[in-house]
């Protein structure tokens, strides 16, 4: 097993076609750890809860992760350096606590991961939420068995990332939503709600959600100034994929709830699919939710264990091990917990918005301090700025989560 997982395959000198695809196949990791089951039910639910009001949410979040991701795409891939031996470059032991963090709150996010494997199954199939689970993580566990894993994984979120786009697509349209007054809620909402912000934030660039395709790019071996446009333009548009994604989402239920359907509150999400598009709805979102969680699954497993392979050279030696690992701990607290899927993916959304403040300060504070970890490069006082900006935004929304976080498990 141990020369059977190659994640780090990193070309002496890429092509610019191969240097095109390890840009898209990191953009793509980076959305489709995004546009996992928590965000499919965490855009359900508060669309039945606000309505066309849940518009505005959905922009602020957009905006405040544009200037996340650009933040933290830029810093990682022009240092090259993952973002915790940045953290350790800057304060020693900063980079084992950001790490900690992070591959704690990618177990949680992963433990919801697996549950949606079981929503997505159990609405396709009929499996038993339990044996869907299982069954998606041995799956998941067969595709880092793959001898070139790295290119697998970037094939597979990319078919997958398109497929969900576009089925999403098909039901909004069907829905027939009132894109009239969700348009006007964007800018001019009735009610918001501080945690269904925070936790669409979390859900997006939280935890290991935002060092997903900085990480990935690493490993591909294209970073340095030369490549900062490159860089930009794949954080950029990784970031519009999923607000896309997450508007046609709310598009597809608000056409459903604007009708005056009661959506089932143990499982919301396909009670919205069958109402809009019948029996075939329903189908069609056991297959949007199992794409999106497996593609979570793999692209949380990946990631986390991407944050600790550079304390150990043991760690690099047995990492496909630890990989596999990741996703068996993930499952097995998944079968032991009582709570069911949808709160649990609720909450993972929440607790990595929690954590979001501490890397970024760490990033923010290389890009403004420490410009010989940038190759001498001078970073963009707006950039800067922005994310700064954003940083102390997800400090309040953050503090504001933390009532709302106990309300959700009680």
């Amino acid at each position: 097993m141990k020369d059977s997982i190659r994640l780090d395959d990193k070309p002496e000198a890429p092509s610019p076609a191969s240097r095109r695809g390890a840009l898209i196949g990191a953009m793509f990791l980076m959305a489709t750890s995004a546009i996992g089951p928590g965000f499919i039910t965490q855009t359900t639910v508060f669309t039945a809860e606000l309505g066309a009001a849940f518009a505005f949410a959905i922009l602020v979040s957009v905006l405040v992760d544009l200037a996340i991701q650009l933040n933290v795409w830029r810093v990682v891939g022009v240092s090259g350096r993952r973002a915790q031996d940045l953290g350790n470059s800057v304060l020693p032991g900063a980079g084992y606590a950001l790490a900690g963090l992070d591959v704690f709150g990618g177990i949680i996010f992963n433990i919801g991961n697996v549950a949606g494997c079981a929503l997505g199954l159990n609405a396709l199939f009929g499996l038993d939420f339990k044996i869907g689970g299982t069954l998606s993580a041995l799956l998941a566990v067969a595709v880092f068995l793959i001898r070139r894993a790295g290119v697998a994984m970037d094939r597979i979120v990319v078919v997958l990332g398109a497929a969900m786009i576009l089925l999403t697509l098909y039901v909004a349209i069907i829905s027939g939503p009132p894109v009239g007054d969700a348009l006007v809620q964007t800018v001019a909402p009735d009610e918001v709600r501080f945690l269904v912000i925070t936790t669409l934030i979390g859900g997006t660039v939280g935890g290991y959600i935002v060092y997903a395709g900085a990480h990935r790019m690493i490993e591909s071996g294209l970073t340095g100034p030369e490549n900062v446009r490159g860089i930009t333009r794949s954080s950029i548009t990784g970031i519009l994929i999923t607000g896309l994604m997450r508007v046609l989402l709310f598009l597809a239920v608000l056409g459903v709830v604007a009708g005056g359907v009661q959506l089932a509150k143990a499982n919301p999400a396909p009670s919205a699919f069958e109402h809009a598009a019948g029996e075939a709805g329903l189908r069609m979102f056991g297959l949007i939710m199992w794409a999106a969680a497996i593609t979570s699954v793999i692209g949380a497993s990946y990631t986390s264990v991407s944050f600790l392979v550079s304390f150990s050279p043991w760690i690099e030696r047995n990492r496909n091990r630890l990989v596999v690992a990741f996703i068996a701990l993930s499952t097995a607290i998944y079968l032991a917990l009582g709570k069911t899927p949808v709160t649990l993916l609720i909450l993972a959304g929440a607790f990595n918005g929690l954590i979001l403040p501490v890397g970024l300060g760490i990033l923010l504070w290389v890009a403004a301090r420490r410009r010989d970890l940038l190759g001498g490069y001078r970073y963009p006082r707006w950039l800067l700025w922005i994310g700064a900006a954003a940083w102390v935004l997800t400090l309040y929304l953050g503090w504001n989560s933390l009532t709302g976080m106990a309300d959700l498990w009680d």
